[in-house]
């Protein structure tokens, strides 16, 4: 573990907080988890017919014999163009179970990853802002985030996360959906200390 020192601002001004987060990144560590829970997004609902299920009737086509022909059954066959698919996919879960020493692992690695690059900042209070995307705007630019970076803004406040979703370079979530994929995709991580709070709690072992 290092000790990293994190920006924290509010309305008073700046000051730092210092906070123990992992050292070295494991870029496939992080690779897991993001895997885990892209697969816990997948709807499944991928669905073909077999050909007990194609709305062909099961009638035999043409005779066995004395055709001169290949043997067939009913047109809903999988040889036959729009006839049964064999082994096509059908609904099902692509979740599966990784351990939570690795999740909270892979979660307090990629905060660390922020950390490192002078991405993380913590927020004691958003001052003036009160569900307006304007109001959200003129505390972004105070606070030196202009849209050039894209940002993920994890609040309590339901209305900080309103003010902020609109803008298409913001990502928002409550404290507790705090999660890998998202810091990942971001170029930066702001949090109030709520949603630091929750994240601490998380890495004790309390989720």
């Amino acid at each position: 573990m290092a000790v990293y020192q994190i920006p924290v601002l509010s309305s008073l001004g700046k000051r730092e907080l210092a906070a123990d987060l992992p050292q070295e990144v494991n870029p496939h560590l992080l690779w897991e988890v993001v895997r885990w829970q892209l697969a816990k997004r997948r709807r499944g609902t991928a669905s073909t017919k077999t050909r007990g299920e194609v709305a062909y009737s099961s009638r035999k086509i043409y005779p066995q014999k004395h055709t001169g022909r290949a043997r067939h059954g009913d047109i809903g066959a999988p040889i036959f163009v729009g006839g049964g698919t064999v082994f096509g996919p059908k609904p099902r879960d692509y979740s599966y179970t990784l351990p939570k020493k690795v999740r909270r692992a892979g979660l307090a690695m990629a905060v660390a990853d922020r950390a490192k690059e002078g991405k993380l900042l913590l927020v004691e209070d958003f001052a003036g802002v009160n569900g307006k995307t304007k109001e959200f705007l003129a505390w972004a630019k105070a606070a030196g985030l202009d849209g050039s970076e894209s940002v993920l803004l994890v609040a309590e406040s339901e209305l900080v996360r309103r003010a902020a979703r609109n803008l298409p370079w913001v990502v928002t979530l409550a404290p507790q959906g705090l999660n890998v994929y998202d810091i990942l995709r971001t170029e930066r991580l702001v949090m109030d200390l709520k949603a630091w709070e929750t994240f601490q709690e998380r890495l004790g072992g309390k989720e």
